[in-house]
């Protein structure tokens, strides 16, 4: 049986204009640039403008990767967007990333695993590459996290804001290079460190 690598051919990233600083921040709730760089590193963040989709990210995102990695949309068969925020509960933001791009063939869907989404998403989408059921994929982390945040709230709203990256991963005989291993871990005695309440109401 041959064996198949899942080799990266080509990344693209997207920020939203609109640039949101620490000294702005400042102006919204009890912090300053000072206490926040020495505790995150973070100066700016990137906020999306009204009307601009977590899917939209994405699909900036996704269409600089195709160009550095000289591959068509319509080469395409593996969609993965890794979201948390995505456009709606459904359907699938990536099925909208596929739209957009005019691809009509091949599979698309979202996961969702937050911070280490994009870790988990390529770990599936290697593992796909690696079976032989899809040749060429599309590997996309997208948020909008601007809107789910509480700006009140200095011990969050500091850390977040929009954007996208993505990746062309190709199926290759190369074993030389590509993706070696992944390693997946979770430990959900921590999930109340941080935590966004569903909206479903439970009876």
């Amino acid at each position: 049986m041959n064996q198949i690598r899942s080799v990266i051919t080509g990344c693209g990233g997207y920020l939203p204009e609109t640039v949101l600083t620490n000294n702005d921040l400042a102006k919204i709730v009890d912090t300053s640039d000072d206490w926040i760089f020495e505790r995150t590193g973070i100066r700016e963040r990137h906020i999306a403008a009204e009307g601009e989709m977590t899917s939209d990210l994405g699909t900036s995102a996704a269409k600089l990767a195709l160009e550095r990695a000289e591959v068509d949309a319509k080469d395409i068969d593996l969609i993965l967007l890794a979201t948390a925020t995505p456009d709606n509960t459904f359907p699938a933001s990536a099925v909208t990333i596929q739209s957009t791009l005019g691809i009509h063939r091949g599979a698309a869907f979202d996961l969702q695993a937050v911070c280490s989404g994009f870790v988990y998403a390529l770990a599936t989408a290697d593992n796909f590459l690696k079976a032989g059921q899809f040749k060429r994929a599309l590997v996309i982390g997208a948020e909008t996290f601007s809107r789910i945040l509480d700006w009140e709230d200095r011990s969050t709203c500091v850390l977040f804001g929009d954007g996208a990256g993505a990746m062309v991963l190709s199926g290759s005989g190369d074993l030389e290079r590509g993706v070696r291993w992944v390693r997946l871990y979770s430990d959900g005695e921590k999930g109340d460190l941080i935590s966004m309440p569903s909206h479903v109401t439970h009876v």
